[in-house]
């Protein structure tokens, strides 16, 4: 196997044409750097250089084996450099599993934007899983991290979450709902009127679910119409076919058509947590991780500090404990 010092010694020699000045070059004395020419080209099989007191000349051979060995250890070079900007986190990719909410509240853009904007060398795979998908995707090494609206077992022993949202729902009513600027909801005034339910793709009993949470907190909905994600259910609000339920976080100034209203009494969040490996393997998944966890700090903070505005995204309340705040 070719040894690059070598090749770095020839290729100073042929430069220098001499041992003495391609010696003082690489601060080494000439009888070494005589010797490891010398086993270069007995390694080889070849002779690189044309002898003489005064100089070294390279043989024909000895030129094409020049450029060759320039070539290889330019992109030694190139590689070697490569390598120290990934363990530096300079350069890479990034596998990144989510599912709408993270996009939906703006925490994953705003994430990958604070990514770009101080490495913009990072490529990033987005995929959109279910929450066991993006589990054993972290098991395999597949994914860097999961954005997903449940923890991963306790008991697993390979990886490690951190909650980063626990967003409080509030309702949406059409404008000119009667409920819209009444002193107060009360969860009668929302019994047998008619609702739009966000389906959840990942629980075949998703409607069951939303009608005992509903029935727990002491109303009945009539559900009239099933949206298939968020957005249209809250056309379908402001078209004034019924209510429907908002994530806080999502609150992102006025919509046409829509009013949001607290229930101080209906005490359920959607959570999303983040969740990686155990075992870093490169800088710039810890980075990455670092980032989203501030993220999800500010989108607290933020929840904290405002409330009661028209909303962008509308979910049903969560099914199960997976989405639902303690």
């Amino acid at each position: 196997m070719l040894d690059l010092r070598q090749l770095r010694y020839f290729v100073t020699v042929a430069e220098e044409e001499h041992v003495g000045r391609a010696a003082e070059r690489l601060h080494i004395s000439q009888s070494p750097l005589s010797r490891q020419i010398a086993q270069l080209e007995k390694s080889l099989g070849l002779t690189l250089f044309e002898r003489s007191q005064q100089r070294l000349r390279l043989t024909s051979d000895g030129r094409v084996f020049l450029a060759e060995a320039t070539a290889l250890l330019r992109h030694a070079d190139r590689l070697e450099n490569l390598g120290r900007r990934l363990g530096r986190g300079d350069e890479g990719g990034l596998c990144v599993g989510y599912v709408s909410d993270a996009m939906h509240t703006g925490l994953l853009p705003g994430a990958l934007r604070t990514l770009n904007e101080g490495r913009p060398g990072i490529h990033v795979a987005l995929h959109d899983l279910t929450a066991p998908e993006q589990f054993e995707g972290l098991r395999r090494r597949s994914l860097d991290i999961a954005l997903v609206p449940e923890a991963p077992p306790e008991e697993d022993p390979d990886l490690r979450a951190a909650l980063l949202l626990a967003d409080p729902l509030l309702l949406a009513v059409p404008g000119g709902h009667p409920l819209a600027d009444a002193d107060e909801v009360r969860p009668g005034d929302l019994d047998g009127l008619p609702w739009i339910a966000v389906e959840d793709g990942t629980d075949h009993v998703w409607r069951d679910d939303f009608v005992a949470a509903c029935a727990a907190a002491g109303f009945a909905p009539d559900i009239r119409f099933e949206a298939p994600e968020p957005l249209t259910a809250l056309g379908l609000v402001a078209s004034g076919l019924g209510l429907a339920f908002v994530q806080r976080s999502m609150v992102r100034g006025g919509t046409e058509g829509v009013t949001v209203r607290e229930l101080p009494w209906f005490q359920r969040s959607v959570r999303l947590w983040a969740v990686w490996h155990r075992i870093d393997l490169r800088p710039v998944v810890t980075s990455f991780r670092e980032t989203v966890l501030a993220a999800g700090s500010g989108e607290r903070d933020q929840g904290e500090a405002s409330a009661g505005t028209a909303a962008t995204k509308l979910l049903p309340i969560p099914p199960s404990d997976r989405h639902s705040a303690q």
